[in-house]
């Protein structure tokens, strides 16, 4: 595939002119015109482009890129080695960072909501459709202890999590933003949920979480943010024609 059909395909997947983002999505880095072999990845990190050098990939397409909004400009150490790295090796980089939060198909949120067996999913941000919703609310088949909802969670992510679990009452309705969204309990509790579901934790989250009663987790900004970059390597391997894999750099964080 050309890189501008990719381009071009992934446009038209992830619909960036909907999101004010704070880095810029689509074409990053330049390189080949040729698209045979592409990898995805939650960081465009060293370790990532030397996967993808390895697997003599033609393109990266992550969820975190590069250029953010109040990042130093000059090309120098760590964003030199990755830049440099990226040129040599004529390797295209994709980002897509809130697009891939919000994306139905193959996104963060929608994904681990499945993998949970959250349903009949709502917007976080009720201003907004839910296509364009940083963060679903939505509902268990059946209501679930704390306990037992956090044993899924661990089990989903891979990892162990922190669960604040603020009473003893039973899950049904649950608020989900991957990555660094532990300021959107606010919205999680304006949306009557259960419980709240993020990558991160600040110190006032769980005096929040207890003050207000609702049960808070952190399970991992890289281990919630792993779904959409699998989900969309399946999606472009199954339906564009071409070899794509997610490739995994472990991150505690």
């Amino acid at each position: 595939m050309n890189k501008t059909e990719l381009e071009r395909k992934l446009t038209a997947l992830y619909q960036p002119r909907l999101f004010k983002d704070y880095a810029p999505n689509g074409l990053q880095v330049e390189g080949k015109q040729e698209i045979n072999k592409v990898v995805t990845g939650v960081t465009a990190s060293m370790a990532l482009i030397e996967a993808a050098i390895e697997k003599q990939a033609d393109a990266i397409i992550v969820h975190h890129g590069y250029f953010w909004k109040g990042e130093v400009p000059e090309i120098v150490g760590m964003k030199y080695r990755r830049l440099s790295s990226l040129i040599k090796n004529d390797i295209n980089l994709f980002g897509y960072h809130l697009p891939m939060d919000a994306h139905l198909l193959a996104g963060n949120n929608a994904n681990l909501a499945r993998a949970l067996g959250v349903e009949s999913l709502r917007p976080l941000e009720s201003e907004k459709p839910l296509e364009e919703s940083i963060g679903v609310v939505g509902k268990l088949q059946e209501p679930l202890a704390p306990a037992a909802f956090k044993a899924i969670i661990e089990q989903v992510v891979g990892r162990v999590v922190l669960f604040e679990a603020v009473s003893g009452a039973p899950i049904s309705e649950v608020a989900l933003c991957t990555g660094g969204a532990q300021g959107y309990i606010g919205k999680a509790l304006a949306a009557n949920a259960d419980v709240f579901i993020t990558g991160e934790v600040s110190e006032q989250t769980i005096h929040t979480a207890r003050e207000e009663g609702i049960h808070f987790c952190a399970a991992g900004h890289h281990a919630t943010e792993c779904f959409g970059p699998r989900a969309l390597a399946e999606h472009i391997r199954d339906n564009w024609g071409i070899d794509c894999e997610f490739i995994d750099i472990p991150n505690p964080a």
